[in-house]
């Protein structure tokens, strides 16, 4: 059976796969089968295999889960490093607008921490801490909100006025009642 290690899983979950693992030795110091043994647990029997010879090689100590080897954390330490670059915003960093996109945070983390993550994995890592996407309000920097209002209350209503309104029939070619 193959673990997602840290999606989803809570420390109470881990504790729990690791559990089966240990019942899994318990079963083996017992003679029971890697088949019985994978039915009792509700696990695939090339698992059991793998903790069978990891058992006789190394004993108990080899049966716990190592962690997934493609995932690199980051520390406490590197994240709150990582959290402060990001309040700093884009331009600190050089870029040219205050946008942060999945691949320039990516960017950033190789170049601070010298982690390399997928867009995909950056996505994951901020979701984890607490991070969420935003869009930003398309503005224009030079935007001149007391000039907005001002156009809004004077030039608007006089081009909405203008506008011919439509009556009965104005946009209809038959004559009314001649359906």
């Amino acid at each position: 059976m193959r673990y997602a290690q840290g999606d989803g899983l809570t420390d109470a979950g881990r504790a729990a796969r690791e559990r089966v693992r240990q019942q899994a030795v318990e079963r083996f110091q017992a003679g029971q089968k890697n088949a019985e043994v994978a039915d009792a647990l509700r696990v695939s029997e090339r698992s059991v295999e793998r903790w069978r010879r990891a058992w006789r090689e190394q004993g108990e100590a080899g049966v716990p889960s190592k962690g997934s080897p493609g995932r690199l954390r980051l520390g406490d330490g590197q994240i709150a490093r990582l959290a402060r670059e990001l309040e700093r915003g884009p331009l600190a960093h050089g870029l040219v607008d205050q946008r942060w996109t999945l691949a320039r945070i990516k960017t950033l983390i190789g170049r601070l921490i010298h982690v390399s993550y997928t867009v995909e994995g950056t996505w994951r890592l901020l979701r984890r801490h607490g991070w969420s996407w935003q869009q930003p309000a398309r503005r224009a920097i030079g935007r001149n909100n007391s000039a907005v209002e001002v156009w809004k209350k004077e030039t608007w209503p006089r081009v909405r006025a203008s506008r011919r309104s439509a009556g009965p029939g104005s946009s209809s070619r038959t004559k009314p009642g001649s359906r």
